[in-house]
């Protein structure tokens, strides 16, 4: 790990960040506090973010809620109207 204070960073940001590409991790200090880890991506991050991935589809087997609704209401319809 690089450990360098945050002017240097700002002066060598091209050069650090190509350091960070090669693998090496960069700890950027302000008034002698860490302020920041620049680190390579990971594998991981660099996927499709999980809000953009499609969905799961949940199926059940046997009749549909919604068609036995429909159902229920045009048999209590008939009854209403005989």
């Amino acid at each position: 790990m690089i450990v360098i204070t945050f002017t240097e960073f700002r002066n060598q940001a091209s050069t650090l960040l190509n350091r960070v590409e090669e693998g090496e991790v960069i700890r950027v200090m302000r008034h002698g506090k860490p302020i920041a880890d620049i680190s390579p991506v990971s594998e991981e991050a660099s996927e499709v973010p999980s809000w953009k991935r499609p969905g799961l589809k949940l199926t059940a087997k046997g009749a549909s809620l919604s068609q036995a609704i429909k159902d229920e209401r045009s048999a209590s319809d008939y009854e209403t109207l005989s």
